[in-house]
């Protein structure tokens, strides 16, 4: 089978589209053909090596999909089975084996694009919005990167639980990304969002700040309200300063962190969350921008595209 692979760290050039072996089938395990593969950043950390990575080399990133099964030796799914997987390895490839515990049945009315650009991305946003912080009726929700995946849904999921959502940008031109997911409020992250917030909320402070951006976590808790919460996520601006507990004890502020592995322990986990997420699809309450589709063959051009920052839909590899 052809797969797109790394054998050495760097840049999108180091990225080779190559003849591997096809992957064997153990006991309780699927043999899926892939039609559809999600790319996340999560897959440039990979390729640059600074991020988890499984196997050996020539390396396949890659975690997240959805295609037909074409082997089975699981006694739940059968050959024609229409899956789709957020937490498997080796996703960048023609084939992939899924264990039965992690596949994700979809429906015919769920095409292969909309579940390869939804499940990571989507059941983040799901699990930030109802476990990490209840966001609750009448709340105001500080939402960073509001322009990205994550935070596209977010917005939206915050907005369907009666939320008041202001969403954060580094670039201008996403302002009306963030607009057309319905947040009430879309700011630049510059030198004077700390103060823009503080207007909007008169004082008053937000309820929850969503950071997936790491160095701004003081100013985070700036904006946060007494008693309010802050749930780091990520560190897409980089590593966030040491937080001093006597701080959170003189506001009566939290923090909590925030991994969408700590949920996903099992497959009623995966089951209950992933048809929450496309529930609130089908019923309207969250929209998917289409996908930016490229060839797995042009694995490089992808990379180049997503690492560049101009993309505001999911970027997916077909096979």
């Amino acid at each position: 089978m052809k797969a797109l692979t790394f054998s050495s760290f760097g840049g999108p050039e180091v990225l080779e589209y190559i003849e591997v072996s096809k992957p064997e089938l153990k006991a309780n395990e699927v043999l899926v053909e892939n039609k559809a593969i999600g790319l996340n950043f999560a897959d440039i950390y990979r390729r640059k090596g600074n991020y988890h990575l499984k196997g050996q080399p020539p390396f396949i990133a890659g975690y997240e999909g959805a295609g037909v099964v074409v082997e089975s030796k699981s006694d739940q799914y059968k050959i024609g089975d229409r899956i789709a997987y957020t937490d498997v390895p080796f996703a960048n490839a023609e084939y992939i084996v899924v264990p039965e515990e992690h596949v994700i049945p979809i429906s015919e009315k769920v095409d292969f694009s909309l579940a390869a650009s939804v499940l990571l991305q989507g059941l983040t946003a799901h699990y930030l919005a109802n476990d990490s912080y209840k966001v609750k009726e009448g709340e105001t929700v500080l939402i960073h990167a509001a322009s990205g995946g994550v935070g596209q849904i977010l917005s939206q999921i915050c907005k369907s639980k009666g939320a008041k959502v202001i969403g954060l940008t580094r670039s201008e031109n996403k302002l009306q990304t963030i607009l057309d997911t319905n947040a009430d409020f879309a700011l630049q992250l510059d030198d004077l969002w700390v103060e823009k917030v503080k207007e909007i909320t008169e004082g008053n402070g937000v309820d929850v700040v969503y950071d997936s951006v790491g160095a701004t976590i003081m100013d985070s808790f700036e904006v946060t309200k007494d008693t309010g919460t802050v749930v780091f996520y990520g560190m897409s601006g980089g590593d966030p300063v040491a937080i001093d507990p006597r701080m959170l004890m003189d506001t009566s502020k939290t923090l909590t962190g925030g991994d969408l592995w700590s949920y996903l322990v099992n497959h009623h986990e995966r089951m209950t969350r992933a048809n929450a997420l496309f529930e609130l699809i089908e019923k309207g309450f969250v929209k998917i921008k289409e996908p930016v589709s490229f060839k797995l063959s042009e694995g490089q051009k992808a990379h180049e595209y997503l690492e560049g920052g101009k993309s505001s839909s999911k970027v997916l590899l077909i096979p």
